[in-house]
């Protein structure tokens, strides 16, 4: 009879087989899984095994008759720097094992290589080599570390897809070439072996079968880009749309990349680049899928009505060409039954693939281009009070690294003293409300221009402000300052480059650049001077006698140069001449005129002939008779300044950028103590002087004990 089984037995049984299942499974996955895990072992093995080859000299011919590009190092003794370059070196193997090229390293102390092992304790060459020949040997510093490694070989590798220029004429030349025929990629590095110029060979490596690569690290060719300060870019990239151009006589229109040089963001913009500049649309912006969108670039779209389509089309190449780079532009059409968009408005615009779609309305397009070039804070994203005094302190700390590192006293005294409130009562703080007025409210206004962050700027400031309070009591003078951080057309129209700058300004007069030292002195000096406006007419030898030896109410500063006109008529021609040249010395040279009798009776009694001029350096001076043979204002000029100036200067701080302005070799003579010998060296220096000697250097001596202790 069948044996029947329990409940109980009948699940024991079911666990049974259930256990012999998973046993044999095992025993059938165990090998699989054995050599799964020797592949991984194996593949962490080789992930860890070093690219960069040790040859012998049996390799290195190898690798030369291979015909294969190859990056070696010859050496012998490794020195702590060294031991650093070998680091990069063996870091550089990886990344250049992408483009084909091996790096190899070869010990010279086993193995004697002719030429390329010498003799020297510390080898500091490096070599790219094209099978057996060189194409180029690098000095380790040159190479210092791997983007240096990977963008010079890469440079060296595509000389012919990368043209080098330094000067305008040469990239007009590439232009000229390209027109019609292929676009171009122009890069400025301003330091090679910089990430930026490797990442900028990376896409040259990849693009430069379809576009020409132009490179430069010198300022000329920048500024014939429009780049007003070449010293201030470190890293640019333009690219030059010339295969559309076919005109001789036409120029290439470029666009400026406008984000950091990475590998990502340069291929990203050339992406963008060749892009269709416009797209049309006949649906509503949350449909539209454009060919780049893997990109994740922001995109404008523009409404067209059907009443206005040529000038919509218009409208949208416009603001394409000027977005070009940052912004995708889509031309919607209305008259198409699938856009169901709002009709009150006439933009859109999307910030990423994915993100929601938002509309707005534009009165021009300078509205448009705003809102993509300036920076947005997204929603949600704002600092607390809390996060911006953690980023308040962060920055203070990185202020005070940076003035470690630097050790630039000037920031660090404005640093130091930056929570200090100075008094700017005595300082009228101009806007572009009041500036205009306040020109011709005031007979003579002097000017700071500033800007907070700079460091001397504000150094200066509490100096300007000692003048203005000093100067209180002159009702015709008036000191101002403007913030041309904040108030920017007022700088922009005045002309204003660099900071800080003064400027004194007269009614009906031109303005005039203060061009003294940063101090309170000279500036007020200046300042007094200015105010004299044309030459002072003198009438009588003792007038002559009283301004020569700064003894008129009239004369601010005894220290300053003296120099009087003398004209035997005051219908002489050169007499309008001499008071042009006074004014634009202002400030500089206490000038004087003597005319008619008083004129021709001083200089009978001197025997000289007119016109003349005569100068006083300063108050122990001897006085020196100069002829006027000047025939227009700027030669007038540069022989009254010539004249004021000491041919045999002692050289101090105030008036060192006057002589070097002279651009003439400075003969220096370093005196330490006043004495027989000082006295002989300086006497010895002016008898050469005068005999004619020194011509075409400027003598010049430095008191060491004055300036140096």
């Amino acid at each position: 009879m069948p044996l029947s089984l329990t409940s109980a037995n009948r699940n024991a049984l079911i666990s049974l087989q259930r256990s012999l299942i998973l046993i044999m499974m095992a025993i059938i996955l165990m090998p699989i899984l054995a050599a799964l895990c020797l592949l991984h072992v194996q593949m962490c093995a080789a992930a860890n095994v070093s690219k960069l080859l040790e040859l012998t000299q049996d390799s290195l011919t190898e690798q030369m008759l291979s015909g294969r590009m190859f990056f070696v190092y010859f050496g012998n003794q490794v020195s702590p720097t060294l031991e650093l370059f070998l680091e990069q070196l063996e870091l550089s193997a990886e990344a250049l094992e992408d483009y084909g090229i091996s790096v190899a390293k070869i010990n010279c102390t086993k193995e004697n290589i002719p030429i390329y092992c010498g003799t020297e304790k510390l080898m500091k060459k490096v070599y790219l080599f094209r099978g057996a020949e060189v194409l180029r040997s690098f000095h380790t510093d040159t190479v210092f570390d791997v983007n240096a490694i990977v963008s010079h070989v890469l440079f060296t590798v595509l000389f012919n897809e990368v043209r080098y220029v330094h000067t305008p004429a040469a990239l007009l030349g590439i232009e000229k070439a390209a027109k019609g025929k292929m676009d171009i990629v122009f890069g400025h590095i301003q330091v090679l072996g910089l990430p930026e110029h490797r990442a900028l060979m990376e896409a040259a490596f990849v693009y430069g079968a379809k576009l020409q690569f132009v490179l430069t690290t010198g300022g000329p060719v920048l500024k014939h880009m429009g780049v007003e300060d070449p010293a201030s870019l470190q890293a640019g990239l333009w690219f030059l749309h010339c295969k559309g151009v076919s005109g001789p006589g036409e120029a290439c229109p470029h666009t400026a990349m406008r984000s950091p040089l990475t590998t990502l963001s340069i291929h990203t913009f050339l992406q963008l680049m060749e892009a269709p500049l416009l797209t049309e649309a006949w649906v509503d912006p949350a449909e539209v899928k454009v060919g780049y969108s893997n990109l994740r670039v922001p995109l404008l779209f523009l409404f067209s009505q059907p009443q206005t389509a040529a000038l919509d089309r218009d409208t949208a190449h416009t603001l394409a060409w000027r977005l070009r780079g940052q912004v995708g532009v889509v031309l919607i059409h209305r008259d198409s039954p699938d856009v169901r968009s709002p009709l009150k408005y006439n933009a859109a615009y999307r910030l990423s693939d994915g993100a929601a779609v938002k509309y707005v309305t534009f009165s021009n397009t300078e509205e448009v281009i705003t809102l993509f070039t300036e920076p947005r804070i997204p929603a949600g994203e704002e600092m607390t009070a809390e996060e911006e005094e953690r980023e308040e302190e962060e920055e203070d700390e990185d202020r005070w690294t940076t003035l470690d590192v630097l050790d630039d006293e000037v920031a660090e005294s404005v640093y130091r003293d930056r929570d200090q409130i100075l008094d700017l009562e005595p300082v009228i703080e101009l806007t572009a409300d009041i500036f205009s007025s306040a020109l011709t409210q005031n007979d003579h206004l002097v000017v700071l221009f500033y800007v907070k962050w700079d460091a001397v700027s504000m150094a200066f400031l509490p100096s300007f402000v000692e003048v203005a309070e000093a100067l209180e009591d002159l009702s015709d003078v008036a000191l101002g300052s403007v913030d041309c951080g904040e108030w920017t057309d007022i700088c922009g129209d005045q002309h204003i480059t660099s900071f800080p700058t003064v400027m004194a300004y007269r009614h009906d007069d031109q303005a005039q650049l203060y061009r003294g030292m940063l101090g309170s002195e000279s500036l007020h000096r200046f300042i007094l001077l200015s105010r004299l406006g044309g030459p002072l007419r003198l009438s009588s030898s003792e007038e002559v006698r009283a301004f020569m030896e700064g003894g008129l109410e009239q004369a601010p500063y005894t220290l300053a140069p003296v120099a009087l006109g003398v004209y035997s008529s005051g219908q002489d021609a050169g007499v309008p001449l001499f008071e042009a040249a006074a004014r634009s010395l202002r400030g500089q040279i206490l000038l004087g005129i003597l005319v008619d009798t008083s004129a021709q009776n001083w200089a009978r009694e001197l025997s000289v002939d007119l016109p003349a001029l005569l100068v006083r350096r300063g108050p122990e001076a001897q006085r020196e008779v100069h002829p006027i043979q000047a025939s227009s204002l700027d030669e007038l000029i540069a022989l009254i300044h010539n004249a004021s100036l000491d041919p045999f200067p002692e050289l101090t701080v105030e008036n060192l950028p006057q002589y070097l302005e002279l651009r003439r070799p400075l003969l220096l003579l370093f005196v330490a103590e006043e004495g027989p010998e000082s006295s002989a060296a300086l006497l010895e220096i002016r008898g050469l002087l005068q005999s004619g000697h020194l011509k075409g250097y400027l003598p010049c001596w430095i008191n060491l004990c004055v300036h140096f202790y």
